[in-house]
């Protein structure tokens, strides 16, 4: 009789031993593993397929669970789940868990068009703008003519999923930001009539050089030049202009086409549109010059340039690091510049050693 008793209290406990195993089963899952859950999707049609895949061990199991602990809401988006989780941890983590997220870097001193390639390029981003091209960015922001230079250079960050269209619209946005801020608070006396004449001037600053010092002393040298109406003289306006036609060497005949609108070797003043994007430090440099009486600079070929105030002194310099101490490792901009078109520039205001 006292086995039989014995007996009949251990099944309740066996009973509950065996459920708490079950209730604590944790994942198959080893490794972390990633998990998509688009809009609507529920915990019902997640589960079946997470067992389909082998780690998830029951998905019934986990709905009940769910039920009993009412935690059956899930959040859009891609997670990567840790390993063995039981089947309460999962669905506690799957309340507070941040969904993977992705990034796409629209680089200092590229054109829109090398951007547009990483957008395009960039990991489970929805394109939405087909094609993607320069005039459907500029439908897309609501601008007309050229946009070139209206998106903001920096790393965005964004979720499996989204749209490229939203990509592109923060970056315009982020530059209209950046550009409003910094010409509130732009020095005096500046040869500009816009913002948007501010934004030109900032993309050639950012083309012609990527030491950060220098950035201010170039901006300086081409407002001096614009206030004293003299040309820019300035070879990346030129290459942007030639688009596929620059093959990696400016000629004479280059510099004598007028019929080139961002020939600033010809015609006076800004080109028409920027050539490329600006990031805030090329804002401010191009809002506040460095002061000083120079009017020319020449590369000296390891990214870093000589700067004169006369004709006399750039012309010395020319001949010395243009002609004399040319290499075939010479470089206007560092090594670490963004684009092969900056280094390919003989990037110099005022230059006369073209071919």
């Amino acid at each position: 009789m006292k086995k039989l008793i014995a007996a009949a209290l251990a099944i309740p406990v066996v009973l509950i031993a065996l459920a708490a195993a079950i209730w604590t089963m944790p994942a198959n899952n080893t490794e972390p593993v990633r998990i998509h859950i688009e809009q609507g999707e529920t915990l019902s049609l997640k589960s079946r397929q997470w067992q389909q895949q082998g780690w998830l061990p029951s998905a019934l199991l986990l709905r009940v669970q769910a039920k009993l602990l009412n935690l059956q809401h899930l959040q859009a988006g891609e997670y990567d789940v840790p390993a063995a989780l039981t089947g309460p941890q999962l669905l506690v983590w799957l309340q507070t868990a941040e969904p993977v997220s992705y990034r796409v870097s629209l680089i200092d001193g590229t054109t829109l068009q090398e951007a547009l390639k990483n957008i395009a390029n960039a990991e489970r981003l929805t394109q939405d703008v087909e094609p993607l091209t320069v005039a459907s960015v500029a439908s897309l922001l609501g601008l007309s003519g050229n946009p070139e230079g209206w998106l903001y250079p920096d790393t965005y960050v964004y979720r499996g999923g989204s749209k490229a269209s939203a990509v592109l619209k923060q970056a315009h946005q982020r530059m209209q930001q950046q550009l409003d801020e910094a010409w509130a608070g732009r020095d005096k006396d500046l040869p500009y009539a816009t913002p948007y004449d501010a934004l030109i001037m900032a993309s050639i600053v950012e083309k012609e050089t990527a030491v950060p010092a220098e950035r201010p002393r170039i901006a300086g040298v081409f407002v001096r030049r614009l206030q004293k109406n003299m040309r820019l003289e300035t070879d990346p306006t030129i290459i942007y202009g030639l688009g596929d036609e620059y093959q990696g060497n400016l000629r004479k005949k280059h510099l004598l086409d007028r019929s080139n609108p961002y020939n600033t070797y010809r015609i006076k003043g800004l080109p028409p549109t920027p050539i490329a994007l600006a990031g805030r430090p090329a804002l401010d440099a191009a809002l506040h010059p460095a002061a000083g009486n120079e009017l020319f600079f020449v590369a000296r070929g390891d990214g870093s340039h000589v700067f004169s105030a006369t004709l006399e002194e750039h012309n010395k310099a020319v001949r010395q690091y243009q002609i004399r101490n040319r290499k075939s490792d010479y470089r206007s901009t560092p090594a670490a510049a963004p684009t092969a078109e900056s280094s390919a520039s003989n990037t110099a205001a005022g230059e006369n050693s073209h071919e």
